[in-house]
């Protein structure tokens, strides 16, 4: 089979032996792969991929065809159109998915939205439901809401009766990310726009000390993002005064069970708004696997709007 393949700190199609899926397995006819962040840092050396997935073929977040079942898995056919979370491996004609860890295609997603759909949207909803605790008509502030991540959790917070804000350095995104249900701020105006529930924080250290001063009494800060920088001071005698919360968490690295958990609550909660057309998918630029190179230069490059996706023409499955 034909993958991205990261090589002295490039990412190029190299041929892989073709996977075999062992128990619980499905192998993956992959059709559309979504880029993340977690592959810009791995492309770099700063990111490995976890024991078990491909060490050099970078892909968090697929979409295809299941080719073939390995014994006891029973939950797919094989021509079931799938998506998934894995932990690397993902940007390939051939992926292995555990079964526990793939979920139903929508009918209404095209491939490049499915694709692009299962990272960012598990991640937005973990973080703001199962880690903060967002409710209905609470204040939500996401940062970074142009992004991947962004962009799924400004529609899940509206569609949870939330009031939304999102800070998007780009002025000419704004408008678009207002239409998926966000007032759309500048990122040096956050305060003003405060106080806040709920802060779901996917630039980094710079924000740490704005956020605690835009937190609502009681508010809780979700850390899924440090591209701008991991580290910064806290003034905890703020915290302890506005009785805040801050937690991290990623899901790369997690166990299957607690992945599969977090799909669950996908399926049950997030597949019902892309079936319907209540939230979508918004995909910034596609490319043909064989044009990988100018697709980690799009995303490196920011600006846009949603997801950058491969799409892989299916000749391996």
């Amino acid at each position: 089979m034909r993958a991205a393949t990261i090589r002295d700190g490039e990412v190029t199609v190299a041929e892989h032996a073709d996977p075999e899926p062992a128990g619980g397995e499905i192998l993956v006819a992959v059709r559309a792969a979504g880029l993340n962040g977690a592959d810009l840092l791995q492309r770099r050396g700063k990111y490995p991929a976890p024991p078990g997935s491909p060490p050099d073929i970078p892909g968090l977040e697929l979409a295809g065809v299941v080719a073939a079942r390995g014994p006891d898995a029973r939950r797919f056919d094989e021509g079931d159109r799938v998506m998934a979370i894995v932990g690397g491996g993902g940007q390939a004609e051939l992926c292995l998915v555990h079964e526990r860890g793939a979920m139903p295609v929508p009918e209404g997603l095209d491939w490049p939205q499915a694709g692009g759909a299962p990272e960012v949207f598990t991640t937005a909803h973990d973080a703001l439901f199962t880690q903060a605790g967002l409710a209905s008509g609470e204040r939500l502030l996401v940062h970074g809401g142009a992004g991947g991540v962004g962009t799924a959790a400004v529609q899940l917070g509206r569609a949870a009766g939330a009031r939304v804000t999102a800070s998007v350095r780009n002025a000419g995104l704004r408008d678009e990310v207002e239409r998926l249900g966000a007032t759309a701020i500048d990122p040096e105006n956050v305060e003003a726009h405060g106080p806040f529930d709920v802060i779901l924080e996917l630039v980094g250290a710079p924000n740490l000390a704005t956020n605690l001063a835009a937190l609502e009494t009681g508010g809780r800060i979700a850390v899924i993002g440090v591209g701008a920088g991991a580290k910064a001071e806290l003034n905890l005698m703020a915290l302890m005064q506005k009785r805040g919360r801050i937690h991290g968490s990623t899901l790369r690295a997690r166990p299957l069970e607690e992945k599969a958990a977090a799909m669950r609550l996908f399926e049950r909660h997030v597949l019902p708004l892309l079936e319907s057309g209540a939230a979508h998918v918004p995909v910034a630029a596609s490319y043909p696997l064989e044009q990988v190179g100018e697709a980690y230069e799009r995303f490196g490059a920011g600006g846009k709007l949603g997801k950058v996706v491969l799409e892989i023409d299916g000749s391996a499955g």
